[in-house]
């Protein structure tokens, strides 16, 4: 017996996985009754899995701060320590219903909006013609809200961007913990009226566009337009913003700005008619990513669908829409 370890009495007793869920949700939404109302129990239940727990750790869990909780530092150790001990149960159940030839389970997925008009739809329809017993959810959102469903254990895949050099990165200090995969890249472009002396040059200088007013996108991608502009020698005029790129497109269409937009986003809507979009240099591209918990891809459903997630984007449709062929 290894001191300290084997004798712990959670080690002998047997740790709840349900108890730990507990646990997590109390350090996730900051009171019992919230953490009650999130897992769907009633506040007595909540309450009292947290008893258990500590008569089991032999310390206490939670402690009263005026009217309401807080965990104590044993709390916070196995709230931190909940998202890997759940992943590891999935993980052993999904093996165990592989060897039983078993298709079914849940895989849910977070993306942001142009991969969930291009990459989503092909990866789903692929798992789904492949385990047909899947459940498979999706939920649309920006790469730091996906990178905290997944450590919220609200996600079990997000697909998520960055940009190289910029200084807005979402894989740095939040994803700690987390697995952080690249998985390909997305060119940017510079979209503007097919009229514009620059579009009439054939390239895509930055720096030529510097007297333009420029359309925006997300935080991400506005931090990305001020890196690039700034790296050409300009800081941009920024006139509109929007994350909804059909209507950067109408704005551009109407001769009212200029903007940037990735791949996906043109691939996932014709180009209206009266602009063109030229292509930067590779520097510019994003990068694509897959973030998932420590772990996760041993789950066989996580597993395959990463799988899926990196044969969508080795196949014709990436090469074509994203540049990844070059």
């Amino acid at each position: 017996m290894i001191p300290g370890v084997t004798d712990s009495p959670l080690i002998d007793d047997g740790i709840d996985a349900h108890a730990l869920r507990v646990v997590k949700a109390v350090a996730d939404h900051g009171s019992v009754t919230a953490a009650a109302r999130h897992l769907g129990y009633s506040q007595p239940a909540v309450s009292q899995q947290l008893r258990r727990l500590e008569r089991k750790a032999g310390m206490p869990l939670v402690e009263r701060v005026g009217r309401g909780v807080r965990l104590t530092e044993a709390g916070w150790v196995l709230a931190r320590h909940a998202a890997v001990v759940t992943t590891a149960l999935e993980a052993a159940a999904g093996d165990l219903a592989e060897l039983r030839g078993l298709r079914a389970g849940r895989v849910r997925i977070a993306a942001f909006p142009s991969a969930s008009a291009t990459l989503v739809p092909r990866v789903i329809a692929a798992v789904s013609a492949s385990r047909p017993g899947v459940e498979l959810r999706f939920a649309e959102v920006e790469p730091p809200e996906a990178i905290t469903a997944v450590r919220e254990d609200r996600a079990d895949i997000a697909l998520t961007f960055s940009y190289a050099g910029d200084r807005g990165d979402p894989h740095g200090e939040s994803a700690t913990g987390l697995s952080v995969r690249t998985v390909g890249h997305d060119d940017m472009y510079v979209v503007m009226p097919e009229a514009h002396p620059a579009a009439a040059a054939g390239g895509a200088d930055l720096a030529a566009l510097a007297g333009e007013r420029w359309i925006a996108g997300c935080p991400q991608c506005r931090g990305h337009l001020l890196e690039a502009c700034a790296r050409a020698g300009f800081t941009p005029d920024i006139g509109f913003e929007t994350d909804n790129y059909v209507a950067v497109e109408s704005l551009v269409a109407q001769g009212v700005g200029v903007a940037l937009l990735p791949g996906m986003a043109l691939a996932s809507f014709p180009l209206l008619a009266g602009i063109t979009a030229r292509r930067l240099p590779r520097t510019e591209a994003r990068s694509l990513h897959v973030v998932t918990a420590g772990g996760a891809d041993r789950v066989p459903l996580v597993r395959a669908t990463l799988a899926t997630v990196t044969d969508v984007l080795d196949g014709p449709w990436a090469r074509e829409a994203l540049g990844s062929g070059d």
